[in-house]
């Protein structure tokens, strides 16, 4: 009897110890991105797991949520067990700073302050441009329907105001400014949470006469939709977007996985996943990289947002705080 009790005793430890290695050899990770990342990381994701696999000897499954990335930013913040946020502006990953997940210098983690490629707000209107818009002024033209999503919630929307402060600023001075983003915002007749609803609001519900948005989103569009359907407009100023990334340093710690999503991090600067960052229309950091792929991206003047506007901290308390700028113009 004890003789067939150890046995089946043994068994079942053997069979833990082997489950125990089948969970440990299927490790995963989640990246919690912003609206528009989805095709990108469809693409990266799988890129990194056969490098992975290569140099470890480990199967790694790469998981996605997306949603507008101040959005994204807070369900992190309540608990979304995210290991790596990659997301579109730097004040959501310094959110997360400020709430002890994200180290303080996550800046210094990664070459180009963490941010493995940038992009710029265009504009997409209707096949052969038929309200004539040409540049942010027109946007502000009485008449004229334009879809943004909310500044509130993604960082598509809130680049577009500041993109538009931006050109205001430059061109009609600083006193000038909040009347023209004021008018420009007035003529946005939904905004939706994150920039793929703003694409399908204008693509598939065909409001709007323009839809501000990055220009990888442009160019997918047009190829998604047919480039019959659409043109893409740049303007004369646009915004330089970095998109940063950095890991979550209390899920990171708590799952173990520290090693490979620094390593995920990291691969998103080597030469494979820029060219297919680049592939994606999104403006690679890697200089050999942009070079080889000058003729996707035209020549366009850009600003920083710090260097014109003012730090992100006061710039997201000022303009983007409750009460702020932003909101005095939405309920004017």
């Amino acid at each position: 009897m004890l003789a067939r009790i150890f046995a089946i005793t043994g068994f079942a430890l053997a069979f833990v110890f082997i489950g125990t290695l089948t969970v440990l050899a299927q490790t995963s990770i989640l990246n919690v991105s912003y609206d528009v990342s989805r095709e990108l990381y469809k693409e990266i994701n799988p890129a990194f797991a056969e490098e992975w696999k290569q140099k470890t000897g480990k199967a790694i499954e790469i998981k996605q949520s997306h949603a507008g990335s101040t959005r994204q930013a807070q369900a992190v913040a309540e608990g979304l067990e995210a290991d790596v946020v990659t997301m579109n502006q730097a004040p959501d990953i310094d959110f997360l700073a400020g709430k002890g997940l994200v180290a303080k210098d996550w800046r210094t983690k990664f070459p180009g302050n963490a941010a493995p490629y940038t992009s710029v707000s265009v504009f997409l209107v209707r096949k052969g441009n038929p309200k004539g818009i040409k540049d942010w002024g027109d946007l502000a033209r009485p008449g004229i329907q334009v879809v943004i999503p909310n500044p509130k919630t993604s960082g598509n929307g809130r680049y577009t105001y500041l993109a538009a402060w931006g050109f205001a600023k430059t061109t009609l001075g600083e006193a000038a400014a909040k009347d023209f983003v004021g008018k420009l915002f007035a003529n946005v007749p939904v905004f939706d949470g994150g920039g793929r609803g703003a694409t399908t609001t204008f693509t598939q519900r065909g409001v709007g006469d323009a839809l501000v948005t990055f220009e990888n989103e442009a160019q997918l569009i047009g190829a998604e939709f047919g480039a019959d359907k659409f043109d893409v407009v740049y303007p004369s100023i646009s915004v330089e977007a970095p998109a940063p990334v950095t890991v979550n340093e209390r899920v990171v710690d708590k799952r173990g996985t520290r090693d490979v999503a620094e390593a995920y991090l990291a691969f998103l600067f080597s030469p494979k996943a820029q060219a297919i960052i680049a592939n994606h229309n999104l403006r690679p950091h890697d200089e050999t990289v942009l070079k080889a792929n000058a003729s996707k991206f035209p020549a366009i003047k850009t600003f920083d947002v710090e260097a014109l506007i003012g730090p992100w901290a006061e710039v997201s308390k000022t303009h983007f705080g409750e009460g702020g700028i932003y909101d005095q113009i939405v309920v004017k």
